[in-house]
């Protein structure tokens, strides 16, 4: 399907760009909506997400509820058919200026105020024009189904100082259709939602004693985070890493050393100030400056190099409250972090072996639709990146090469990159089509100047080494929310908390259910024994929520036959020596580790 657009171009609705831009359409379409359904009212910005718009919006002293979103996707449908068109127009700053001003609307005044002086674009639909770059579908008819989603609260321009406004989110298609499929997508995802799984599986919780955004790891989400971490770890010890830990606080002047605190100083975690001795530290957002500070700890040999230092570290980030969303967006966190120190010649090599670390972790965990995104700095805005021209060139050209030689479908996107070095980062699509960045790898010629870092070279020289920051998993948090998501919490047999749970059929099988589970344990399996006194039936439910992947049912036939009766995710596989079952289960883990 394409769709023309004001522009002169004709985009095909596969292109993300487009969709973007059909939904920015509508934004303004809703707009329009409002201020005829609502007149005075007042806007802030309406852009575009990634999965639909959304319009901030001040309504004085009226109020929307989610029983008024019907009204207003009816009147935007409404105005959709009457035949309107986008309309472009150039305007100097000074006319902007007043026609916002005679309109009453104190945002977008401020919105122009700060922009550069000369012609501002305007784009016009119907009744309602607005401050815009654009560009916008041509035909608003082409806008034939919507969705109004939401309704939240937003600070203008996210300053819990400044006016909170009414946030309201949206989804449009070109086709009903589409609309339908999209609505069955949300359905299916709000019972995959990560928050939900926990709960069900007792996996993680929070507590507001504790703190917003701080996760508490339940005994069962322990359990799946520490086999994702020995997962990684003997992975990580066969590819050389070395395991290092550092503290959860540093000095403020580390983080001013290596620029994080010029660059994300706001989103830290302010200065705890030590009076007696006058020091300040802050909460660890990141763990690269530590690790350098190890490889400063001792002198290196061309010959000691790569160095691979590899660490589960907790780090805390300052994140708004209203952006807190379950594991995906917490105030801290584990990174799977890790940095390669590494010589100038040796930088392909390690870079995609780190390539094949990530890959291996999404095989493994039956994630087989990704793509490569290479971010780079923005050609027009060197301002916000540190370093030389010449190492950013360097850096940019090795992850080019590498995507190249490991064959990895890659898109190129300026702007993106780290301010301290270029990047690769990888979006995962899960089982019902979303898309998630997984796996980062990040080439750093800055921070190794900072830290004064070096090593002797043959000829006795003093040599900078190339850094490298990866993180498969990224987060262990994000990971978990997303592999929960990913599985709808039917997790592997290697990865779930429990692998099998034992049911005596009643009590008086309790004994030989208690035999089975130890000899299930013995074995290094993860089984549990439930003999609670309720039914078979009313278990087996308790258990399906926990998403157990293995039930073993033990009765009377079981016990005279030395047996148990297994079940698979629901399906009935019959009786099996107490032997052959262990067999079963490692044979099943081994398959889904097979790599």
């Amino acid at each position: 399907m394409t769709i023309a657009f004001t522009d002169g171009s004709i985009r095909s609705w596969d292109d993300q760009e487009t969709r973007r831009a059909f939904w920015h359409s509508s934004a303004h379409l809703m707009a329009e909506a409002l201020e005829a359904l609502y007149p005075g009212v007042k806007f802030g910005i309406g852009p575009a997400v990634e999965t639909g718009f959304y319009y901030d919006v001040d309504l004085g002293d009226k109020q929307i509820s989610e029983s008024d979103l019907a009204t207003i996707e009816k009147k935007m449908i409404e105005l959709a058919r009457s035949g309107e068109t986008f309309e472009c127009t150039q305007v100097s700053k000074e006319d902007a200026m007043k026609y916002f001003t005679e309109k009453g609307d104190k945002y977008k005044c401020e919105l122009i105020s700060e922009l550069e002086d000369g012609t501002i674009t305007f784009y016009k639909n119907g009744a309602f024009t607005d401050l815009c770059r654009g560009p916008h579908v041509k035909h608003v008819s082409d806008i034939k189904a919507v969705k109004l989603t939401a309704i939240a609260g937003a600070y203008w321009r996210g300053d819990q100082e400044r006016e909170q406004l009414t946030r309201i989110y949206g989804v449009s298609f070109p086709k009903k259709s589409m609309l339908e499929e999209h609505l069955q997508l949300l359905e299916e995802a709000k019972k995959r939602d990560h928050r939900k799984l926990g709960k069900e599986m007792e996996l993680f919780t929070f507590s507001s004693r504790v703190g917003l955004g701080l996760p508490l790891w339940l005994p069962r989400g322990a359990v799946m985070r520490n086999t994702l971490e020995n997962f990684l770890r003997a992975k990580q010890s066969e590819m050389g890493y070395l395991p290092v830990v550092t503290p959860h606080i540093g000095a403020k002047d580390l983080y001013v050393t290596s620029g994080h605190y010029a660059k994300y100083g706001k989103d830290s975690f302010q200065p705890i100030n030590t009076p007696q001795e006058g020091e300040e530290y802050l909460l660890k957002p990141m763990n690269c400056p530590h690790h350098c500070e190890i490889f400063r700890s001792s002198p290196h040999s061309y010959r000691d190099l790569p160095l691979r230092f590899a660490e589960f570290g907790n780090v805390y980030r300052y994140e708004q409250s209203g952006e807190l969303h379950g594991l995906t967006r917490v105030r801290g966190f584990t990174q799977d972090d890790a940095h390669i120190f590494c010589r100038p010649d040796q930088l392909q090599e390690e870079f995609e072996k780190v390539i094949d670390l990530i890959l291996y972790v999404f095989k493994t965990l039956n994630m087989t639709e990704y793509m490569a995104q290479i971010s780079l700095r923005d050609p027009n805005n060197n301002t916000k990146y540190i370093g030389s021209d010449e190492n950013w060139a360097k850096a940019e050209q090795a992850i080019i090469e590498s995507t190249k030689n490991k064959g990895l479908n890659a898109v190129v996107e300026l702007g993106e990159a780290a301010f301290y070095g270029p990047k690769l980062d990888f979006m995962v699509k899960d089982a019902i089509g979303r898309k998630w960045q997984l796996g980062t790898i990040q080439v750093d010629y800055n921070l190794p100047e900072r830290f004064d870092l070096e090593y002797t070279d043959a000829d006795g020289s003093k040599q900078r080494p190339v850094m490298i920051h990866r993180a498969p998993f990224g987060s262990m948090e994000r990971f978990t929310a997303v592999v929960l998501e990913h599985t709808a919490g039917h997790l592997p047999v290697w990865l779930s908390p429990d692998q099998v749970k034992v049911l005596p059929v009643s009590e008086k099988y309790a004994d030989y259910a208690e035999k089975v589970c130890e000899l299930l344990k013995n074995s290094e399996i993860r089984a549990s024994l439930d003999s609670r006194n309720e039914t078979l039936g009313k278990r087996i439910r308790e258990i399906s929520l926990l998403r157990v992947p293995i039930i073993a049912i033990v009765g009377e036939k079981e016990v005279n036959e030395g047996t148990v009766s297994v079940r698979r995710r629901g399906e009935d596989l019959g009786s099996m020596s107490a032997e052959d079952f262990i067999k079963y289960i490692k044979s099943a883990v081994a398959e889904e580790l097979k790599n």
